[in-house]
């Protein structure tokens, strides 16, 4: 536990014109909660973190369904700011699974001394702008208020837990679970008849596991994902050093791609290329494994008839996997592809030729209710001994409108995001003084290789506020016009890709009622380091800086 924050004491409640108590203070403790104390801390800043969890970690100390691992490459997937950290971390596999992420992140706070400044199993329940004082006022869920002159949103894209809102779920005699808010304890499916409710990236990594060794497993497909072989397996020792000796190069390089990756991109559109080109890129990329198929055409995410090539291979690898054409057929996506988030997976589709594996399609027979002894979709009682919901998050926005965030003169952020967000840059709020979003709404985020993209912001917010203070000017606010101006661009660009054609977590689609909007940078990231650099350059072009 962190240094205790200020009570609710009468003392307290009469500051309203005094200093604040810390300088900064950061919401979350995963890779960019971390990231961020280090560097404010670094620069000399007070600094208190609350983090919600028992632990470090983010989405990393939540997430431990079985399989659960990242589908980023483990050498990319690590912190770039300490060549010490990467040089001494040893990662054991090409992708790492959440027990190593995790210890990775455990790591870091120790070794550089974070945790003596995060308060643990804490929930901020709202963060208010006192205009007469210049500050924040934060209060915790356990009644805890602290005062601090920014504050930093580090509560990542996909944390907010998208609940199942079935009919009956209370009812239910069985065990159920999400995949997002997973028990730290193990949990058994051994002669159990399971239901996996929903087909992302969580299911598909977990299907398999629970497959084996559930008596039987039903799963529940509302839309089929495209879903790529992972391919992983222990790191080459070779190419490992190689990397390590050339870590600094290759850091580069990812910054002046579109994901922020070191995977290199096909530059050559698919029309431009013959069909036996086409058909060996595409087969070498599916060898590979991951996501590098993104970059198989130069032109995938902004032309359907691009896309549709490649989703037509892809259809056919499934069908020289699924016995079934049946079964093959409802696994088959008819989306683009790329505009729902691509998966990996490691024998997925494979897993649908076990005899003790079902797939019903719920697409036009939904879920209607959740029973004492199972559910009833399409009218049809399924019993369950154990229901799984791998049905995603409140993407995005969700983390930071879970938290009654107020601004000047009193406005919530939920007010003035409820036709969707509206961001500068995706680190800054009009109207929101001295709050900054790590990875927030309308940058590249969730399109990129995220820890690249959390140290990014990260280093980009801290020398904002040290800009600020050495201006002697400490409040900083995106104005309406740069706000105005950069959404413009968000949705011309955005406009130009094939993501507003899917019903994706992208544009909130799988949360009813949520405003349907491309919430990530669709530009890639090459493009907002360049905007990014160019508003520093003419002096933090669009932002108001005052005394206060």
């Amino acid at each position: 536990m962190g240094t205790s924050a200020t009570r609710d004491t009468a003392e307290n409640r009469r500051r309203t014109n005094g200093a604040p108590d810390v300088d900064a203070v950061v919401v979350g403790a995963g890779f960019a909660g971390l990231y961020m104390l280090h560097r404010l801390r670094g620069m000399g800043l007070s600094v208190q973190v609350f983090e919600r969890g028992s632990g470090v970690g983010g989405t990393w100390y939540w997430n431990r369904y079985p399989g659960a691992r990242c589908d980023s490459d483990s050498v990319e997937y690590s912190y770039q700011f300490s060549d010490e950290l990467q040089q001494e971390w040893r990662w054991t596999e090409r992708y790492p699974g959440q027990p190593e992420i995790l210890r990775y992140l455990e790591h870091v706070a120790d070794r550089f001394d974070l945790r003596r400044d995060i308060h643990f199993e804490t929930t901020v329940a709202e963060a208010v702008f006192d205009e007469a004082a210049g500050c924040w006022r934060i209060a915790t869920e356990d009644g805890a208020n602290l005062s601090a002159t920014y504050c930093i949103m580090a509560t990542g894209c996909l944390s907010a837990v998208n609940r199942p809102a079935f009919d009956g779920l209370d009812r239910f005699e069985g065990a159920w679970y999400h995949t997002g808010a997973w028990p730290h304890e193990t949990v058994s499916f051994a002669g159990q008849r399971v239901g996996v409710v929903g087909t992302g990236s969580s299911a598909i990594q977990s299907i398999p596991l629970i497959a084996a060794e559930a008596q039987h497993l039903t799963v529940f497909q509302r839309q089929p994902n495209y879903t790529i072989p992972a391919r992983n397996g222990p790191l080459d020792e070779a190419e490992y050093a190689a990397v390590r000796a050339n870590y600094g190069e290759l850091r580069r390089r990812a910054k002046r791609t579109a994901t922020g990756s070191w995977w290199h991109p096909n530059p050559t559109a698919a029309a431009e290329m013959s069909a036996e080109e086409r058909e060996g890129e595409m087969e070498a990329r599916w060898q590979r494994g991951g996501l590098s198929f993104y970059g198989v055409f130069d032109d995938l995410l902004a032309n359907g008839e691009a896309n549709g090539i490649a989703t037509e291979f892809i259809r056919g690898k499934i069908r020289t996997q699924v016995r079934d054409p049946e079964v093959a057929d409802l696994l088959s996506p008819h989306s683009y592809m790329g505009c729902k988030r691509i998966c990996l997976d490691t024998d997925y589709y494979e897993t649908f030729n076990r005899p003790n594996v079902s797939l019903v399609d719920i697409s036009d027979a939904p879920i209607e209710e959740i029973t004492r002894t199972g559910l009833r979709a399409g009218g049809k009682e399924y019993e369950l001994d154990t229901i799984v919901f791998a049905i995603g998050f409140d993407a995005m926005t969700g983390p930071l409108l879970r938290v009654d965030i107020r601004g000047a003169g009193g406005r919530s952020l939920r007010e003035k995001w409820a036709d969707g967000p509206r961001t500068y840059l995706g680190v800054a709020i009009e109207g929101f003084p001295n709050l900054f979003t790590v990875t927030g709404p309308t940058s590249p985020s969730v399109l990129t290789s995220m820890v690249p993209t959390i140290e990014q912001h990260v280093e980009w917010i801290s020398d904002c506020i040290a800009h600020a203070r050495a201006c002697d000017r400490p409040r900083i606010e995106a104005t309406r016009a740069a706000e105005d101006a950069w959404m413009e661009h968000h949705e011309e660009v955005a406009a130009e890709t094939l993501f507003p054609s899917c019903n994706s977590w992208y544009v909130g689609a799988n949360v009813p009622g949520k405003p349907r909007t491309v919430t990530p940078y669709t530009g890639g990231f090459a493009t907002y380091i360049e905007k990014c650099d160019a508003v520093v350059a003419n002096g933090y072009e669009g932002f108001s800086l005052t005394t206060g």
